[in-house]
């Protein structure tokens, strides 16, 4: 194996509770095709094929020292909270939703509506002071608080009334699925994203965010650490959250993030975003292409069929390697790699590597 410089890996898969059930779940559809012997169960959930501070604070809950900015691009029509909204937004929403203001404070969103005003600086700290006393509200007061609201939007709502100007219908799905839960308010205080296929949201450290809906490709850092404070069954560390979120506010089309094409291969796109860590690369070949060649980079790189079937060969490798739909291959440094297609269907491949 020492010498193997490009190899096919196994993969598995997690079964977090908010993972879509079964055979629902494209991971669980990529796992299936690409291994004979993977068992679904159709009752199972499944997701995820596989600070320094924060890491002294509490290992067992960040286990390395290492930063974690991360990158979606979506598979299907994907859904997610991004960033803190402008505060114009923050503050209608605070005007519309007493429920929220109950929660977040007088003085706070009094202090929110004032920084407008204001310079960055300003704006950052009435952010941060508004959004913690949201955050560490007492359980109590935020489940009622969060009942009221969804009472009154369902009472809107069979009225035959619109609820879109307070996110109505978001709201409700959210708290079927977490009830009670204080992360349903944050879609008052979070961009909310909706990508198209191949639409991608890059998150810098300590930028705030959740994956509501759909599927995506996720690529991040070298790292285990996430920090997290509603809408999870995970582990919730709201004051470190509060403390290390990054509280610049912007508008949603900025936190979407565009790819380029390459000019050498027309069916290239690469994600390149401005972190040293990771570089992800989007190859989408018609199924009239007999044979596509993977270019060589100078870091390793993995590879991910979403679609096609192919055998993979390489100078460095006797023989053929066959890859399928949910198939996964490490090549290394410098190697490049031959894909001949052995069904006429179109191909979708995602390459995750650094470009040095």
């Amino acid at each position: 194996m020492a010498s193997q410089r490009v190899f096919p890996l196994s993969c598995v898969v997690q079964q977090y509770a908010w993972g879509k059930m079964g055979s629902n779940s494209e991971v669980a559809c990529l796992l299936a095709s690409s291994d004979p012997l993977a068992q679904i169960s159709e009752d199972k959930p499944y997701a995820e094929e596989l600070a320094e501070k924060l890491h002294l604070q509490a290992p067992q809950h960040y286990p390395d020292a290492n930063h974690k900015p991360e990158m979606a691009i979506a598979l299907t029509s994907f859904q997610g909270l991004c960033g803190f909204r402008p505060v114009e937004e923050i503050v209608t929403f605070l005007k519309k939703v007493p429920e929220l203001q109950s929660l977040t404070g007088e003085d706070a969103t009094e202090q929110l509506k004032q920084s407008m005003s204001g310079g960055p600086e300003a704006v950052a700290s009435a952010l941060r002071n508004c959004f913690s006393h949201l955050m560490k509200a007492e359980k109590k007061v935020v489940v009622e608080q969060l009942n009221l609201l969804v009472k009154r939007i369902s009472q809107q709502v069979s009225a035959g009334n619109s609820m879109d100007d307070i996110c109505g219908k978001l709201l409700l799905q959210l708290h079927q699925q977490y009830p009670g839960d204080i992360g349903c308010f944050a879609i008052y205080f979070l961009n909310l994203l909706t990508l198209k296929p191949g639409e991608a949201m890059f998150l810098e450290a300590n930028v705030p965010h959740a994956y509501l809906k759909g599927d995506c490709v996720e690529c991040m850092a070298c790292s285990d650490n996430t920090v997290r404070a509603g809408l999870t069954p995970k582990f919730i560390d709201v004051p470190t959250l509060c403390e290390m979120l990054n509280y610049t506010p912007s508008p949603s089309k900025d936190r979407l993030f565009t790819p380029t094409r390459s000019q050498d291969d027309p069916y290239l796109s690469i994600y390149d975003p401005p972190v040293p860590d990771f570089t992800v690369m989007k190859m989408e070949v018609p199924g009239s292409v007999t044979e596509y060649k993977i270019l060589a980079v100078d870091s390793a790189s993995i590879l991910l069929m979403v679609q096609g079937t192919v055998t993979a060969t390489t100078p460095t490798v006797q023989g053929e390697i066959p890859l399928q739909r949910g198939g996964v291959l490490f090549i290394g440094a410098n190697e490049s790699v031959s894909l001949k297609l052995t069904v006429a269907k179109d191909l979708l491949i995602f390459r995750a590597c650094c470009l040095l």
